[in-house]
């Protein structure tokens, strides 16, 4: 993974180029020397987001509506809590 480091001035000259090196790592964008955005792939985006998908786009995908699913009951799922 390579990673790119690019002042505001150069990404806003050269977006092409960010854009290509961004499918090789991380592209790193500085404002007055300081970090302040960063450019990924998409997919690298994905790989990263992946794991926080909210339960509404999980239940939207295809074939959910085959998967059995039966809850707990709420009796079964809280307990007292132990404080001792």
């Amino acid at each position: 993974m390579a990673i790119t480091t690019l002042t505001s001035r150069e990404f806003n000259q050269h977006a092409g180029e960010a854009k290509k090196a961004a499918r090789f790592g991380p592209v790193f964008i500085t404002d007055r020397g300081r970090p302040e955005h960063v450019l990924l792939s998409i997919e690298e985006y994905r790989r990263l987001a992946g794991s926080q998908r909210k339960i509404a786009d999980l239940l939207d995908m295809p074939g959910v509506e085959d998967i059995d699913f039966e809850p707990g009951r709420e009796s079964e799922l809280a307990r007292a809590a132990d404080l001792s």
